[in-house]
């Protein structure tokens, strides 16, 4: 049997032993079968390495990162696609277009929505983006294109904040108007409305220089009015809003 053995060549052997040893019960074959689960494609690689913005200083020191670099330098970084299944959550994902969408108009002379094609009335959009990448918070600037019901996807927070801010306000002035009212119901008289006779004497200077000082004290005694803060990021969106009118 050696014999036989020494005169097979390595493929045959293989055959042999595998017969023998793997093959002799059934359903052994499983055995043969090779273990896919740690397999991973290109697309996989780059996923598990893509960064949205790569820095000039960003070294690709791996394969896994030249290719994610590679992918990077074919992306075009001038619109933005985005995905508003999640608008009521304030949470928008952006990513860059690919060629196809460059070649199609989808993000520039077609709505930026992922999920709409909209021609019509399309506005663009400057939005601080900001994203987790590798456990550590970024932001970035990026345009969008999009068409008035995405548009009010994209505001849908910030808009629910400037009703808020004008009901907010509203309150306020109604306070004081109630407050007033109160003041002048415990005195028993209704305000007085100053009013001015017709006379055919013509006002002097000094009667003028005297209204006009009275009308200063009557601005420095006033009580200063409540200044409603407005937050880092309020600030930042008017900033933005007033940037592109």
């Amino acid at each position: 049997m050696s014999a036989r053995l020494r005169s097979l060549n390595p493929y045959e052997l293989h055959k042999y032993l595998v017969n023998i040893y793997c093959l002799n019960q059934k359903g052994s074959t499983e055995l043969l079968k090779r273990d896919t689960a740690k397999d991973r494609t290109d697309l996989d690689v780059i996923r598990g390495n893509h960064k949205f913005l790569w820095d000039e200083d960003d070294v690709a020191d791996t394969w896994e990162k030249q290719l994610a670099k590679k992918y990077y330098d074919k992306l075009f970084k001038e619109y933005c696609i985005c995905d508003l299944t999640r608008y009521k959550e304030n949470k928008v994902a952006l990513r860059w277009r690919v060629e196809k969408e460059v070649v199609l108009g989808k993000g520039q002379f077609q709505c930026g929505s992922k999920h709409c094609n909209n021609v019509d009335n399309l506005k663009s959009w400057e939005v601080n983006f900001a994203y987790l990448e590798n456990r550590m918070k970024k932001n970035a600037l990026v345009k969008l294109r999009l068409c008035p019901e995405c548009s009010d996807k994209l505001n849908y927070k910030s808009q629910k904040r400037e009703i808020k801010r004008l009901k907010k306000a509203h309150k306020k002035k109604k306070k004081s108007k109630d407050r007033n009212k109160s003041d002048s119901d415990e005195s028993g008289e209704e305000p007085h409305t100053p009013t001015v006779e017709p006379s055919d004497e013509p006002s002097t200077s000094q009667d003028t220089k005297d209204a006009t000082t009275s009308s200063e004290d009557s601005l420095w005694k006033k009580a200063p009015q409540d200044i409603e803060e407005k937050s880092r990021e309020e600030e930042f969106e008017d900033y933005l809003e007033d940037l592109l009118l």
